[in-house]
């Protein structure tokens, strides 16, 4: 009898215990300092497997761009380096606002928070605005991964009528969420939901933040398509010529200029040489030392000698086909998968964001706990690392 006596009594103890935790103080945890411990363990737990997750897909790209670089050369014209620079400053400047966040949920200023939050977002949707003009307009083209790739060199901006409307489908979800915002926007004002308004205004300015960059990156593509690739679409035969290699060409030959070709011009020769010859002009070493020479320069610039010491004419540039699916489809497999699923932790940073801005509204955060705010921030945080990396090596390096 005693024994059932006691038994309320420790568990009377115990729910006293976690009655003195505050509300955000998880049950099996003892103190607000291990909570934030052991969440910031965890996070940077998680994003050393992200950051080993794309390291397998760096290694990719440095072992098919060194195997080979003339791949990289001629698919890297079809990048649009100004869009990537835009996407650049924009996930830049999202680092800044996701930071402020952090601050101002230690400091508790919910407004602020809120803010941040919002503006944190606005730039990932601008970022997914302007990679989805990238992404159309490539389809368009032809240029797809390894499989689908069609590109076709004498065409290469087909009728848009004569393919999917890859834009619109790729716009048609956003378009979605901004309706349905601006309905909740609507509703929540009619029917006097403070809480519910306080979200939904900052969330349908965030919505047309995607349509926002979905206009920036039509008028750069629209203003930068004939000059970046008229280099390769220039080209009759469909043949992207490597650009280093024939600056590499014609630099040789204008080295060997003053050098002998088979027409008979100056061979720059020892003055010694031709004093020799001249006082001797029978002497056959020295003959066979000129002829020596007019073989050697020859050599070093752009003709050929034969076997039996006659020189040709000068070697034609070789104009290099890279733009095949088994070549140019794997360049743009690598392209879609690094881009692609970078942009898929941009959605999911934007998903984490919301559900933050929701819990700022109903100011959860406070000088005690600030953890899943600064959490999400290391998220984010490498998420433009990682871009920061894939500009330079997609757009920039030729």
């Amino acid at each position: 009898m005693s024994t059932i006596e006691a038994s309320p009594e420790v568990g009377h103890d115990e729910h006293g215990h976690d009655h003195d935790h505050p509300p955000f103080l998880a049950h099996h945890f003892d103190t607000p300092e291990q909570q934030f411990d052991s969440g910031k363990l965890g996070i940077w737990l998680f994003l050393v497997t992200e950051v080993l997750f794309f390291s397998g897909m760096f290694c990719a790209y440095a072992i098919f761009r060194a195997l080979r670089p003339e791949v990289f050369e001629g698919c890297s014209q079809f990048l649009n380096t100004k869009l990537g620079a835009i996407n650049t400053g924009v996930l830049l400047f999202s680092s800044l606002t996701m930071a402020w966040a952090v601050r101002c949920s230690q400091l508790e200023q919910h407004k602020g928070l809120v803010g941040t939050l919002a503006a944190t977002l606005s730039c990932a949707m601008i970022f997914l605005g302007v990679k989805a003009i990238e992404y159309s307009h490539k389809f368009g083209m032809g240029l797809l991964p390894a499989g689908l790739f069609a590109y076709d060199p004498s065409n290469p901006h087909p009728d848009p009528a004569g393919h999917p409307p890859y834009l619109a489908y790729i716009c048609a979800p956003f378009a979605l969420a901004l309706a349905g915002v601006l309905v909740w926007l609507v509703v929540s004002a009619v029917t006097g939901n403070k809480f519910q308004f306080a979200i939904a205004k900052p969330l349908s300015v965030v919505c047309l933040c995607f349509f926002v960059g979905v206009g920036l990156g039509t008028f750069l593509e629209s203003g930068e398509e004939s000059a970046d690739h008229v280099d390769v679409h220039a080209d009759p035969n469909g043949l992207a010529t490597a650009s280093v290699m024939l600056e590499a060409e014609e630099s040789a030959a204008a080295d060997a200029a003053p050098a002998i070709a088979a027409s008979g011009a100056m061979i720059p020769v020892d003055e010694s040489v031709l004093e020799i010859l001249a006082t001797d002009p029978t002497n056959v070493g020295v003959v066979s030392g000129l002829n020596a020479l007019e073989q050697q320069t020859a050599a070093a610039g752009t003709s050929t000698v034969t076997g039996d010491g006659a020189i040709l004419g000068a070697i034609t540039t070789t104009e290099i086909d890279v733009m095949t699916p088994t070549t140019a489809g794997v360049f743009f497999s690598i392209y879609y998968c690094m881009t692609g699923i970078h942009a898929i932790h941009i959605l999911a940073g934007i998903g984490v964001l919301v559900w933050l801005l929701v819990r700022a509204v109903r100011q959860d955060f406070n000088r005690q706990y600030f953890g899943p705010v600064d959490y999400v921030g290391l998220y984010w945080h490498l998420v433009d690392l990682i871009w920061i990396y894939l500009f330079p090596l997609l757009y920039l390096i030729r």
